[in-house]
Formats: C-alpha cells, structure tokens, sequence
C-alpha cells in the first residue's frame, strides 16, 4: 500500500500496468490502467482503421479494470456486438494479467461513417445492439454474463449503464486510445481510471455527498493524461485527488497474448467430419487456420483433424 505525496521528483512511467487505488476518507474505491507495448502489439496484429483500433484499444483498457478486480483465477470477456459497420468487438483477459482481443467490420462501412471531423464512437460503429461482460471461473464453474443495450457514444457509457443495471453500483468511466511517438516511431497507448462509490451503512453512513464530491474531482481527468508516456500513474492520482489524499493498494503487470497453439487447432478440426476436413486442404497439402486474435497463421496436416 502507497501513500502518494505530493510529486516533486521525476520518475519514469511504466507501462502496461493496472493499479487499484483508494481515495482516503471517502468511500471511493478504483483502478487505474496504463497500456504501451501492450495494446499496440494488439492493435497492430491487424491492419485496423484508426477508428476500429481505438475501439477495441478501448475494450482492452475496459476489460483490464473490470478484470483486475476479479478474486480468483479465471476470465472476463468483454463484448459488444451490432449491427453497425463493426460486427462486434471481443477483448479476453485473463487473471494473470493477458489480454487479447479483435473486431470482425465492414472497411467500407467504417470508412463512410469515418468521414468528417468526428471521430465516430462505439454507438456509431457497432450501431444497435448489446454490450456483454463474462466472467469464466473455468471448466467446473458456471459463468456468470450480464447484458445490456449499447447506449451512449462510447464504451466507457456502455460500461457505467451496465453497472448501474447490473450490479447497481454508481460507477464511472473514462477511457483514451491514442498514438505517440515514444523515440521509436508511431506507437499505440491507452489508458483508463473507474472509480465506484461504496453503499452507505451504520459506519459510514450516507455516501451521496462523497460520491459527488469524487465525481467532480474524477470529471477533470484529461485524457491526454491518461496517455502520456511521461506521467506516471502516481502523478496523474495526486493531480486528481490531492486534496482528499490517496493510496495505491496493488498493482498488477499486463501483457499481450493469445490462446492460440497448434493443439488447439487441431482440436477444433477434429470436429469437422472426415469429408469436411478434406474440403479445407489446400493445394500444398496442407490445412491453413489464421488465428483471428494475433493473426498467426498454422499450417497442419490432415492427419492431425484424426488426433
């Protein structure tokens, strides 16, 4: 647990981090995420348009500050899928700190609605539909999935809304995706802040003059803060939060990754019927299956559909 003083001194800004944080004296809990190597090896296994990467630069950021909160091994997946020019957008992070994600669009859809000034945000591109979070506890346990209608023009609206719905927890959300130049060209950086408010009881009594006064502090948050290479988490929460004091309680490190392996493949081939599996070799004899998430591209033999 850190007290974070007042920042006098330099330091450098990790990256590819997610910390829980307390507001001290008020009932104010929440997590802040900052991504570098990270979300740029995600975004750049695709050749997404500007507006589709920062959609799903978004959806890691959001999965990492709802996932980091989970208390036991296992998953959350966060999707949103309509009918827009973006089908859906799938972001999987797991409790050791892995993320992954994609999005399946229509270029000719999203550069139409791209046009203009604005960028378009997550009500325009995946258009009508729902916003989905899962948590899997793995192979023994069910899982447990709460949905609700995409509203609002961004993922971190679809987020407050499924909160207020789902879990009945007051929460807020701010999200940014963005490139830098970092001494090695052009890099993709994301970062996000969530803070809840805790339900009032006989100890702290009513919560509602707390929450407002976090909000307001919470409202000031930059997003270009939240993705500056030069300004480590510890200086963005006490430029927010000062006044009232506050303290990281844990971090945690997050990486790029996928489930993808050639067993897994060939799992998944051996349930198509022999016929069917003959049908997808290719002139070279081989069957080719590009992973969807990181775009890694196997090559196997028929044989290996039989196990």
């Amino acid at each position: 647990m850190t007290d974070i003083a007042a920042h006098t001194a330099p330091e450098p800004a990790p990256d590819d981090i997610v910390s829980a944080f307390q507001i001290e004296g008020l009932p104010v809990r929440g997590r802040i995420v900052r991504l570098g190597g990270a979300v740029d090896e995600v975004l750049t296994r695709h050749d997404y348009p500007e507006p589709v990467a920062n959609l799903l630069g978004e959806a890691c950021v959001l999965a990492a500050l709802v996932g980091s909160s989970l208390k036991f091994e296992g998953r959350l997946i966060i999707q949103a899928q309509g009918d827009g020019p973006v089908r859906y957008v799938v972001v999987d992070y797991d409790t050791s700190g892995g993320l992954r994600g994609y999005c399946r669009f229509d270029p000719e859809a999203v550069a139409k609605v791209s046009e203009g000034f604005v960028r378009p945000g997550a009500r325009t591109l995946l258009g009508g539909g729902t916003f989905m979070m899962t948590v899997d506890q793995g192979a023994d346990m069910d899982r447990y999935q709460g949905i609700t209608p995409i509203e609002g023009e961004t993922l971190a609206l679809c987020a407050e809304q499924y909160f207020a719905q789902s879990e009945q927890t007051p929460t807020r959300v701010r999200l940014a995706v963005g490139q830098a130049d970092t001494g090695e060209g052009l890099k993709w950086r994301a970062g996000g802040i969530l803070i809840q408010s805790i339900a009032g009881d006989a100890a702290r009594g009513d919560t509602e003059d707390a929450w407002t006064h976090a909000q307001a502090l919470f409202e000031t948050t930059g997003e270009d803060e939240l993705i500056d290479p030069t300004v480590p988490t510890t200086l963005l929460l006490w430029r927010l939060f000062n006044e009232d004091g506050v303290r990281l309680i844990e971090e945690k490190p997050l990486r790029a990754f996928c489930r993808c392996s050639e067993d897994r493949i060939a799992g998944v081939l051996g349930s198509f019927t022999a016929e069917e599996v003959a049908e997808m070799v290719e002139p070279d004899g081989k069957i080719h299956v590009t992973c969807e998430y990181c775009s890694r591209v196997y090559a196997l033999a028929p044989e290996a559909a039989a196990g």
